[in-house]
Formats: structure tokens, sequence, C-alpha cells
């Protein structure tokens, strides 16, 4: 899926170059085509274990070295501006083009989600974020923030740069922040909280958006091209205790889209200017790249000689040549016996120099990658070789794994001197290096044989379960993962679909995480049931309980075959929250309930189910006596309403004078305070009586002033409807020749309008000839429709006389 370095040479060179190029490329596929055939990278993150890819559909994708997906996130709907990661590999920070910002863990998504009012376009992450006292990291929109997360766990906010324009670009080594805005390039240092340098952008012509700034950082201290140097202790006085010095400055005839250092020398992404300059720097090797929609290219770097170039349609791995390519390249040209000098040199140089001479074996390992190339067999003795020196291991990283490889055989040799001497090491060649290299049910057997001599090794234990995993014995990993309480058994069960596989491992599964656990299972009732989790549970009443609780939570009806055994269960272990279940539960039964309450004294939840089971009278005598709570027996007769519990109230608190304080300051708005004052006995002290006398009388002034209020609007709305109807009565009707007498049924109007004619016209809209009328009855001068007759009579029915 890979292509060689001569389809990305430029085409419009007429004469190859005798100059040896310096890299060479690959433009990476797999998962990666699939991504830019439906969406667009928009930048991208290296790490030393995978690659972490923003697109413009606001995805990002993680992927291995090779280009194959890992996982995915949906972040937003638009643009990815920048993907950060610490140096652990384990959290990312994310910002996009609506103002998104999220960090989290990769493996517990929990973090800091936040959305802003504007672009956020970079981000940066602290690179010991994972560490929990470097909870630090910067965004940069319009300006620069940033985020620390105090002990309380929450997340404390500080502006460190605003009113320059927007932050483009921000890169963070070690203790130092550095970031690119409209007018230059700032440096932060995080630890003496002090920004200790300011270089200003040396064109103020070109357009920021369109030219911005690259950054990186070679090592702690140099930012290409400056250095960080401690300032001297007699220079400080109000000074930062570091300054910058602009250590090499040269102009380009190009412009620069992205920079990366390669051992002592620079690699630069570029594109020509229209008018060039002569060069102050020299130039060691240039290529010519063909690279899809080249437009928005970055280079982003990783390790010491391994560079990617992204592009919206396309990626690009260039890497430092070899030994093989320089050796492939001579040939290329025709040099063959330069060619073969050179790999004769080098092969001697690995057997005898380097082994034989120094004892640099890592290196000499290093060197047959280079020399040995495609050729297996001269790969094989040189294995054979380190083994006779007891060196294997120096071998073991370098060994072919791609689509060339070695026989079985040799990766289960260096597997079992691993499996020996170095349990670490071994596990991970087994992380490292792919299943089809190896036989693996030889090594399975080989590391069960290590493990009758030490069964608790969690080492061996954890490479076992993986060994299993790809050799889809995925039941044998689960338990193993169990045992050990690994992270990754949930992820297991989830991505191999192991449900059947753990209905008799829920115990364990709870005990390891309880709410992971129950989540899960939650989650997937169609391949666990329910009544199979309760099942398995039942001799673990306190894991049952919580498996029930979170089902009840979700659904108030789901579990209710389990509500009447869940009452003992909160009874027994979750007291807090048996009153609300019994309020949320409709298949509860009260009398079990009551008797389980009552036989554990638990009077608030007795309370309400009396309350619930029709004895408000009973309910309210266990508040009075057992809980001697005159404020809840007040609330408890407000809710019920009933003149019988406000009766019964009274005289239980009629000789206890802290419970007619508490009648009196709340019993106003419901039962008349006459009925209770009348009641208390001559002479009897009451606390605080003046105050709730007082508040008598000022509720009820409140309630008049109400009534008055509400007198006042009703009239007035009275008045306006009155008028309204006025109004609508006064207005004219319309008669014409489609109406029609509702005795008679003749047209209202005569033929002959000359004639003279009498009508009548209720408010109705019934009209009547007059003479077809019948008499008006007691009343002569008012007369009523006859069709509205049997009806309610009002302000509708009454006449309008037209002549």
């Amino acid at each position: 899926g890979r292509k060689s370095s001569e389809e990305f040479t430029d085409e419009s060179e007429e004469e190859e170059s005798e100059e040896e190029p310096k890299l060479k490329y690959e433009r990476l596929s797999n998962g990666v085509t699939e991504i830019l055939q439906k969406d667009a990278a928009s930048c991208m993150t290296v790490h030393d274990k995978f690659l972490a890819l923003g697109t413009h559909f606001g995805k990002v994708f993680l992927l291995d070295v090779q280009g194959n997906v890992t996982q995915k996130f949906d972040i937003s709907s638009v643009k990815i501006n920048q993907v950060s990661l610490d140096e652990s590999g384990e959290n990312v920070g994310i910002c996009s083009e609506d103002g998104k910002v999220q960090v989290f863990g990769l493996y517990t998504r929990e973090g800091f989600h936040d959305n802003f009012d504007c672009p956020i376009k970079v981000v940066a992450l602290h690179p010991q974020f994972s560490r929990s006292n470097y909870k630090q990291f910067v965004t940069g929109g319009n300006k620069l923030l940033l985020y620390e997360r105090n002990w309380l766990n929450r997340w404390k906010t500080s502006v460190l740069h605003e009113g320059e324009g927007t932050i483009s670009n921000v890169q963070w080594r070690a203790n130092l922040i550095a970031w690119a805005n409209n007018l230059g390039v700032k440096i932060y240092d995080i630890g003496t909280k002090q920004r200790i340098t300011n270089v200003l952008r040396d064109d103020a012509s070109l357009r920021p958006d369109m030219y911005p700034c690259s950054l990186c950082w070679k090592d702690n201290q140099t930012l290409i091209i400056c250095v960080v140097k401690e300032r001297n202790s007699t220079e400080l006085r109000d000074l930062p205790s570091r300054y910058v010095e602009i250590v090499s400055a040269f102009e380009t005839e190009f412009f620069i889209s992205g920079l990366a250092p390669l051992a002592d020398q620079l690699v630069t992404l570029y594109f020509v200017k229209e008018n060039p300059k002569h060069l102050s720097c020299d130039e060691i090797s240039s290529d010519a790249l063909s690279v899809r929609n080249f437009q928005d290219n970055e280079l982003p770097s990783a390790g010491e000689s391994l560079f990617y170039i992204i592009s919206p349609k396309d990626i690009v791995v260039a890497k430092e040549r070899d030994q093989d390519d320089h050796i492939d390249w001579l040939l290329d040209k025709k040099k063959y016996e330069d060619a073969l000098m050179a790999a004769e040199i080098s092969f001697k140089n690995i057997k005898r120099h380097d082994v034989q001479k120094i004892g640099d074996y890592d290196s000499a390992a290093r060197k047959c990658q280079k020399v040995l190339g495609k050729n297996m067999e001269l790969w094989e003795n040189e294995v054979y070789r380190f083994k006779t020196i007891g060196q294997l291991k120096a071998i073991s990283q370098y060994l072919p794994r791609g689509d060339l490889r070695l026989r079985p055989a040799i990766y289960e040799m260096i597997l079992h001197e691993f499996l020996k001497t170095d349990y670490e090491g071994f596990a991970t060649l087994i992380r490292e290096w792919p299943g089809e290299l190896y036989n693996n049910m030889a090594v399975v057997q080989a590391v069960g044989d290590h493990l009758k001599k030490d069964p608790s090794n969690r080492t061996l234990l954890t490479t076992l379960a993986e060994l299993y995993t790809y050799d889809q014995r995925y039941d044998r990993a689960l338990e193993i993962y169990l045992r050990l309480r690994h992270k990754d058994v949930y992820q297991l069960i989830h991505k191999h679909n192991l449900f059947s596989s753990i209905e008799d491992k829920i115990v364990l599964l709870m005990d390891f995480d309880k709410e992971k656990a129950v989540d899960m299972l939650l989650d997937n009732e169609d391949k666990i049931s329910t009544d199979r989790v309760v099942e398995e549970l039942r001799g673990r009443p306190e894991l049952l309980h919580v498996y029930l609780h979170k089902l009840f939570k979700r659904d108030h009806h789901k579990g209710q075959r389990y509500h009447e055994s869940q009452i003992g269960l909160y009874a027994e272990y979750d007291r807090p929250n048996l009153l609300p279940f019994l309020r949320d539960s409709t298949h509860c039964p009260l009398e079990k309930a009551l008797e389980i309450c009552q036989q554990r004294n638990f009077v608030e939840e007795t309370v309400f189910l009396l309350s619930r089971m029709g004895n408000c009278r009973r309910a309210l005598q266990m508040i009075m006596e057992e809980l001697g709570d005159v404020d809840k027996a007040i609330e408890f007769a407000k809710e019920q309403d009933d003149a019988e519990l406000w009766e019964d109230l009274i005289s239980y608190s009629i000789d206890k004078p802290p419970f007619i304080t508490g009648l009196l300051n709340n019993i106003g708005t419901h039962v008349d305070p006459i009925l209770l004052i009348h009641r208390i006995k001559e002479g009897m002290e009451i606390p605080n009586l003046r105050d709730s006398l007082v508040k008598i009388l000022q509720d009820y002034n409140l309630q008049i002033l109400l009534r008055e209020g509400c007198k006042k609007i009703l009239v007035a709305d009275s008045l306006s409807l009155l008028q309204k109807m006025h109004r609508t009565q006064m207005r004219g009707v319309r008669v014409d020749d489609e109406n029609i007498c509702e005795s008679c049924h003749g047209t209202i109007l005569p033929s002959d309008m000359a004639q003279p004619f009498n009508a009548v016209v209720f408010n109705c809209r019934h009209m009547f000839h007059k003479e077809c009328l019948p008499s008006s009855g007691t009343v002569p001068t008012v007369q009523f429709c006859n069709i509205c007759s049997a009806k309610k009579r009002g302000p509708g029915s009454g006449m309008l006389d037209m002549k």
C-alpha cells in the first residue's frame, strides 16, 4: 500500500541530479486512504506509538504507524484545528473551529469539555499531563488561556496573553510554552510564571492567517532558531531568571510550511516565492514532492529521522535514507563497483568491527537492518551468529516483520530467549510483533510452563491473555483479565461481544468495578437478561442491590417483579434511597414494606406508607409522638388537607408550648387560628407568643389585601368584557337576499324593495319576518328568539328591530 520515493519526484525535471537524496518518501495508506476519500485532513499530531489525525468534518482518528484506524472520536461537525498529546500518549487535547475544547484520557474519556464563543485555533497539553501535579493545558483563539486543575478537582483559568490578534501556533516543551500570534513569537516559563521573550514578526506585510508561523522545539532549551539560557544570578534584579538568545537567523527563497530538526540539520517543507532571493544558509539536499492538495501542507515529526507531510487529501512519510537505500541508489545509477564495495564494507563492519572488537551489539544489529536488506538467508545466518555470542536480544528489535519475514522458528527462538531471562522484554515483543510471525500455540505452551513455576506473575498472565486474544480464545483471555482485574476487560467484552462468556462471571466483574459492570449489563440487556443477572447475584445481595437500584433508576417498571425483594435490600444496604424507592414504585406491596419498616423502626418510611395506605391519623400520631417534629407534622397535615387531621394535631399540641408556637406560626393559611387560641389554657407560657400573634395578624392582613386585589381585578375584567359585549351587540347586521325567515323560510327581503316591510334580527343571528313572530308574552316590549328559547337565555338572544 505504500509507494516508493520515485513517485514523489518532480516530473518536470528533465535531468536527474547526481546528488544522492537525503530522504525517502512513502504515502501512508490503509485506513488513511478511506478516511481521506470521504473527508479531508486538517491537522495531525505524531506520537512514538501512534498518530492522531483531525479532519474537516470534526472527527479525530487514532492510527497506527501503518495508517490503520485504531480509535475514532466524533468531536464536532466542523474543522478540527489541532490535536495535542502528552508524552505518555494517554491524554489528548482537541480544539475545533466552532469553539469546542476537549481534554480527556484516551482510556477514560474523563476530563475537560467546554464550548467557547469563538474559534479555538490551538491547544497544547503539559508534556507530563498524565501526572496528577501537572494537569495543565493552554488554548489559543483571540487570547492564550492557561487551565490548571486545583486540589478541588476544578479547572482554574488564567490569561497568559491577549490583544495581538489570533494565536496561530503553540508548542509546549518541558516548562516552556512558545506561541505565535499576528505580531510575533513569545515564550513563557510555566515554572517561574514569567514571559521571557518577544520575537517580532520580520515581515508584517504578509497576512498571518495565510502565512502562519512554524514553531519547533529541538530540545528542552532550543526553539528553532533560538536558545533559552539561564541568566547569571548577579544580573537578575527584576528580570526573568531566563533569557532568549537568537543563535542563528537566515532568509530563504521560499515560504516555509513546516520545519523539524534532523540531528544538527534542519528539515523544511516549503514552496518557492515568485521572486527568489539569495540563500543565507547551506542547502544540503532538496526534493520536489507531488502531493495532493498541497496548499495546506504541514510537517509534524516523530523520532529523529521520521517526518509526516500532511495535506487535506494526502499524508506522506519521509524517512532518512539508510545504507540499503544508498546501495540501491548506486545500482540505479549503474555504479555497480561502488555498490558492491559499499555492501561488502558494511557487512564486514557488522561482523568484525562492531561485534568482535568493540562489543557494541546494538549498533551491529542496527546495521544488519541496513545492510542485509531483503535477503532472508543472510538474515537467518546473522541471527544464529548473534545466538552464538549470546546476543539474541540485541537483534530482536531489528528483525524483519513486514511482508518479508523469517521462518517462524527464528522468532520463536528469540521469544524463548526472552522468556528465560526477561519477562518484561518478552511481553514487549508479544505486543509489538504481529502474531503471524510465530506459532502462537507453541508460545502459549511455553508461557504456561513458566507459569507453573510462578503462577501469580502479572506480566506473564497479561501476556498470556494477549496471546489468547490473538488466537481468538477470548474466554480464556477474559478469565485472566478478570483474575488480574485488568482495565481492558470491559473493552475486550465489548470489542469481541463476549457477553455469553460472562454470564457465570458477573460476580467477578462486579467485584472488580461495580459501576462499570452494572452499566455494561444494563446497556446490553438484550444479550444478558435481567433474570439471568439476578440469578447470578442471589448469593451476593449487596451486589444484587447495586444492580437492581440502577435498573430502577433507569426504568421504574422494568424490574417490577423484584420490587418486593428490593424493599429488604434497600433497608439492609441503602436506607437513604428506601423512601425515594417507596415513593416512585407503583409495584411495591405496601403491606410488606410496612412490615419491614416497622420491624426496623424506620419512622419516616412508616409514616409515608401509613399515609399512602389511608391511615393518615396513625401516621400523624407517629410524627408527633416518635419524631416530635411539629414542622413535619404541620407539613403532613397541609399535604393531606383534612380537617380531622388538623383537629388531631391541635389536640395533641395544646399542652405542649413548643408545638403551639409552631402551629401559631404556620396554621393561619389553613385553619382559623382563633380555634387554636381559644383552646390555649390561661396562664400557659408559650415561647415567642407575641411574635407568633404578630405573624398571624400579618398573614391575615396579607389575605385581606390579596382578596381586595383579586376583587379589583375581577371588577375591572367584568367591566371590560361587558363593554366589549356591548360594542359587539351595537354593530350593524348585514341582511341580503340569501337570508331567510326562520319561521316561514321565505327570504327576509321582499322582491320589491319599494314596499314597506318589517324584519326582526336577534343577536344570535336568527332572522324572522315580524308578522311571523309569535306574541311576546308577559313582557310585550321584550322578545326572544324562538329557536334559542329552549336553551338557557342569555345576552345573545335579545332582539334587534329592523324597519
